[in-house]
């Protein structure tokens, strides 16, 4: 596909400084850029290419100053935001590929599930149980589990290798990316003597409209009532969801993190790679987390954590400058003793 300039600026309410009749037909990064390529410039570190990328259409924010000469075969458009502008131009290139549809065989689905076998896609390989429900535009890959009783909304993806356990139910326009699983059984045990008893988890999953699941990234059941992901979020590859564990709306969560059971995360949160949140606390609205952050306690709203143990953002800059010295004041502190123990 190609598109020109105006026809660029046009669908992202841009405007164009340059030639608006250059056509691009790929995208690429700034510093990598080649002729017919459009590329954006969103993070100020990256300013320094656009003085000599060979891309066609750069893609900046409407107050990018200019500072020096812009190579001759360069075309501005400028925007509100280059980066979601970005994402909207690949989203619409995105929904213009040709989708698949049909049932591939060989799959096995049971007589009792509903869908509509010319508007679905289900690649071979796959296993679609007891009384399932596809909505519309549902796309299946191969190898995929679908148990008893699962609902899957309209648009929504489900790619190669993932398995949704019975009675789980996922929204429309979700993704759901390799290898994950939805519905495991949760970690419940109860010790007895020395002997680990089984609770059963007798729950399920409800995953809502917009979320992004991403590749082996689990979440379990829960024992009792529901698991829930709530609308628009987000999780990157290799997250444990752990069983009654509740992610509000918005909130987006980086690879590797890990959620206790029962533990409630609100809206707009932000949490880094390799967190830890413990079980049964609350984490309130419009928090961020950072990366290896070590959560054991309630979150108030609006608050920045990093570390672990985790302590406010300032509070955790302040002390790794200590960090650093501490060898030397440990040195310090046994000359001092050594010198008291004289006296």
């Amino acid at each position: 596909m190609e598109f020109n300039a105006k026809q660029i600026a046009e669908i992202l309410n841009g405007d164009v400084e340059g030639n608006e009749t250059v056509t691009v037909n790929c995208f690429a990064k700034i510093e990598e850029g080649k002729p017919g390529a459009i590329s954006f410039l969103a993070n100020q570190k990256y300013t320094h290419f656009i003085y000599d990328t060979k891309s066609s259409i750069i893609l900046v924010n409407r107050d990018f100053t200019v500072e020096k000469q812009l190579p001759e075969t360069l075309t501005l458009i400028r925007v509100e935001n280059a980066y979601t502008a970005l994402a909207s131009l690949l989203t619409m290139v995105e929904k213009m590929k040709p989708r698949k549809r049909g049932i591939l065989n060989p799959c096995y689905i049971s007589e009792s599930a509903q869908y509509d076998a010319e508007d679905v896609y289900i690649g071979p390989f796959t296993y679609i149980g007891e009384n399932v429900v596809l909505g519309k535009n549902v796309a299946i890959y191969p190898q995929v589990y679908v148990g008893d009783e699962v609902i899957i909304g309209d648009d929504t993806i489900i790619y190669p290798g993932a398995k949704i356990y019975s009675g789980c139910q996922i929204g429309s326009r979700c993704i759901i990316h390799s290898g994950a699983v939805v519905g495991a059984d949760g970690f419940g045990f109860a010790r007895e003597d020395e002997i680990f008893k089984k609770i059963p988890q007798l729950g399920n999953v409800i995953i809502e409209d917009d979320v992004e699941v991403g590749a082996n990234t689990t979440i379990d059941r829960a024992v009792m009532d529901s698991t829930i992901i709530r609308r628009g979020v987000k999780l990157d590859n290799l997250i444990q969801v752990a069983h009654n564990v509740e992610i509000g709306e918005n909130t987006g969560i980086a690879a590797q993190a890990g959620i206790s059971g029962s533990t409630k995360i609100g809206r707009n949160c932000l949490i880094g790679g390799q967190a830890g949140l413990s079980g049964h606390i609350k984490i309130s609205d419009n928090v961020n987390i950072g990366a290896q952050a070590g959560i054991i306690s309630d979150i108030k709203e609006g608050r920045t954590i990093l570390g672990s143990p985790a302590m406010d953002a300032k509070e955790f800059f302040r002390s790794s400058l200590i960090f650093t010295k501490l060898p030397e004041m440990y040195r310090q502190l046994g000359q001092l003793q050594k010198e008291t123990d004289k006296k």
